[in-house]
């Protein structure tokens, strides 16, 4: 079979940084007139109070310090606390094409590859901002490659899935090389004025190079040595944005058009669910949790993170061994483990292996075992 690396990595991250503080200053502020406008409901009983937010609350229920988003000024408007991203003509460059491009030429600056280097453009993300035509051939042209491209959604499981349909194709000889790009402009489909789940994302764009190992010529590259997926059907985690929504105008601007979530039934179902996956993948390749010098995993909650590295390890994971993005980026679905894996891939020595773990609504779980070239 022939050796596949993931020979350079790329990260876009967006201009404005809001902290956890900012944030709650916002919903509180929608909170308190919300209340104030529906006073006499209320009073009568009719109607429960809305409860405020606070920083402390967030950083103990999730981890997160602060977030990244495309806009700020419309998230933090509390008469309308949704980014304001105007249309783009269609002869000019989309928000998502204009993210990857960044993050992907970044990556192929890493793997010293050009666009003639490139076959396959795949999109991999939780969210396309348009059913076609596919964003990945949109960045594909911005970019000069020839060869083919499409997108692909598997939540935040997308990038994991992309890397073995990268590597698949590559070792097909579909591809000689291929660009993974993941896009999230998660704030669009959050519900900014729920207190539940308002500070849970941000926006951010990763690419990875992945192509054949006996052809690439990076210094920093991870051989891929196997990929696993899973899906078990779960509507613990659902949007159901779509354009089917117009047939029945009743849904229309409903809060489940946006993201919803049962927080605590998903941390009891996918916290086991992706432990035993790894475990279950390593073992398959003959390698103990022991010998794992790095996991990049999937940044949605710093407890979720810890529960699985201990069911993985049989121990607590040192920051080293699993390091966190999450507190300065927050949730940034199918980017995150690949923000983790660009930001901290040093410090491996050749020979080390590392796991590369996304996992989120489907129920979806993706892992990707690599050693330092």
């Amino acid at each position: 079979m022939k050796k596949v690396v993931i020979s350079g990595s790329g990260l876009f991250t967006p201009p404005n940084a809001v902290s956890n503080e900012e944030l709650v200053e916002a919903f509180n502020a929608y909170v308190n007139n919300w209340n104030r406008d529906n006073a006499s409901a209320i009073e009568a009983g009719e109607l429960e109070p809305l409860a405020e937010s606070s920083a402390e609350f967030i950083l103990k229920a999730s981890g997160i310090r602060q977030r990244f988003l495309m806009d700020k000024s419309g998230v933090l408007d509390p008469a309308r606390m949704a980014p304001f991203l105007p249309e783009r003509g269609n002869e000019e460059l989309s928000v998502q094409a204009e993210m990857g491009v960044a993050a992907a030429r970044e990556a192929m600056q890493a793997a010293g590859r050009l666009a003639e280097d490139i076959d396959m453009v795949l999109v991999a993300c939780s969210n396309m901002q348009r059913p076609y035509p596919a964003v990945s051939i949109e960045i594909q042209q911005a970019l000069g490659i020839n060869g083919y491209g499409f997108d692909m959604n598997v939540a935040c499981s997308s990038a994991t899935f992309g890397i073995q349909t990268a590597v698949n194709a590559v070792q097909s000889g579909q591809a000689r090389a291929v660009l993974v790009i993941s896009p999230e402009i998660c704030s669009a489909h959050l519900n900014f004025r729920d207190r539940d789940s308002h500070f849970i994302f941000g926006d951010a764009c990763t690419a990875v190079v992945v192509e054949a190992a006996d052809s690439a010529v990076s210094a920093k590259r991870f051989e891929v040595l196997g990929t696993r997926l899973a899906t078990v059907f779960s509507n613990n985690i659902r949007n159901n944005f779509g354009f089917l929504n117009r047939c029945d105008e009743r849904g229309i601007g409903q809060p489940d058009k946006l993201f919803v979530q049962q927080g605590r039934k998903v941390f009891k179902e996918v916290c086991p669910m992706v432990g035993e996956h790894i475990v279950g993948h390593l073992e398959s390749l003959d390698i103990a949790p022991s010998g794992v010098g790095r996991f990049w995993l999937h940044q949605a909650n710093l407890s979720m993170n810890h529960l699985i590295s201990r069911r993985v390890l049989g121990r607590e994971a040192s920051e080293a061994e699993a390091p966190v993005i999450l507190d300065r980026y927050a949730n940034t679905s199918s980017a995150g483990s690949i923000i983790a894996f660009h930001l901290h891939g040093d410090g491996l020595a050749a020979g080390d292996v590392g796991v590369i773990c996304s996992f989120g609504a489907g129920y979806s779980v993706g892992s990707v075992v690599v050693k330092k070239c």
